[in-house]
């Protein structure tokens, strides 16, 4: 169920949200994404006497800087008055601005210990350039795409100087904020160490790209990945049913309610894509990853994705290749292309 109502509008709208204070003391704080369509991330503040603690301040650009300054405005504060950025997880529309903000501030910044793990600068640490076109090739991208799936120099630098983190934030852990208990849930799948945050006594969870009430998240497999994140995402999406009395405060769209119900309805989404692959893995001659990709229902159609788009839609097949192999329906041929058949 929509509950904001507003940024609903603005969604159908093509514009950005209004700044809102959907609870007392919980400011909600739209900051613009610069061509993508997701538009914008929507930062959470959170003041107390102390200052504020900002969750999510978004991509850094001019544009977002003014955006989060005007949010905090609407609070009664100043960019020189957060003391702390909490990172769901560290993709560049979340992550993005909080260097700045901690310059200008002096702010902690936080984030899970498995989070900081994928940092670019530590993910990538010790690959050798031939890593992700090698990796490309492996599960079948034709040469020809190989360039134009590949994580360009000019984009790897401005990941690589996203910065560390100063404190862990735990599977438990409270957010330092005097007056009301804000609790992390430790919730991987769309990234190793993404977190939620429930604030029970406002009858709220932030649910970062966990859920939103529109889109299924990316879960996805990467040259750096380990492990099988749709199975961590499923075994995250289980621990919505504690939360079905609350409003749901994603870092995108809008706010919603029925956390329960959206989470049940991701499940059976993956439970969908996993009985559409293996249609296609039956179908095809060589089935590698890219092959199987291009069979699969995409929400603008296979022909109309291209660069990071192709490259995403790989990825998140392959996260449900790795996860039906992880429960024994699967299993990889290895080589170069390697191939995918039925157990």
């Amino acid at each position: 169920m929509i509950t904001g109502s507003a940024q609903a509008e603005a969604w159908r709208q093509r514009v950005l949200p209004p700044i809102e204070e959907p609870r007392p003391g919980v400011w909600s704080i739209p900051v613009p994404i610069p061509h993508n369509p997701m538009r914008y991330t929507l930062c959470y503040a959170f003041p107390d006497d102390g200052g504020l603690i900002v969750v999510d301040p978004g991509w850094d650009s001019d544009e977002a800087r003014a955006a989060l300054t005007a949010g905090l405005a609407a609070a009664g504060a100043t960019v020189a008055d957060v003391r702390g950025v909490v990172v769901t997880h560290v993709h560049p529309d979340h992550h993005g601005m909080s260097g700045w903000l901690r310059g200008e501030s002096g702010a902690w910044i936080g984030m899970h210990p498995a989070e900081a793990a994928t940092l670019p600068a530590r993910a990538w640490r010790g690959q050798h350039p031939g890593t992700d076109p090698e990796w490309l090739g492996r599960h079948g991208v034709p040469p020809e795409e190989v360039d134009l799936l590949g994580v360009r120099p000019e984009r790897m630098a401005a990941l690589l100087e996203m910065p560390e983190p100063d404190r862990e934030i735990n599977d438990g852990d409270r957010l330092p904020l005097a007056g009301r208990s804000i609790r992390a849930v430790w919730t991987p799948g769309h990234t190793p160490g993404h977190l939620c945050l429930h604030d029970a006594s406002a009858g709220v969870l932030l649910t970062g790209d966990h859920l939103l009430p529109r889109i299924s998240p990316n879960v996805a497999v990467l040259p750096t990945s380990a492990g099988d994140p749709l199975g961590d995402y499923l075994g995250s999406l289980s621990r919505m049913s504690a939360f079905g009395d609350d409003e749901a405060l994603p870092a995108h769209e809008y706010r919603f309610r029925g956390i329960d119900a959206r989470a049940a309805a991701l499940v059976e989404h993956h439970d969908e894509r996993a009985a559409e692959i293996l249609l296609a893995v039956a179908s095809l001659e060589r089935p590698t990853g890219w092959a199987i990709a291009s069979r699969l229902t995409w929400s603008r159609g296979w022909d109309a994705l291209h660069g990071m788009l192709r490259r995403m839609a790989l990825a998140e097949t392959l996260a449900h290749l790795h996860h039906l192999a992880a429960i024994g329906v699967l299993e990889c041929l290895p080589g170069t292309p390697a191939v995918w058949q039925k157990v």
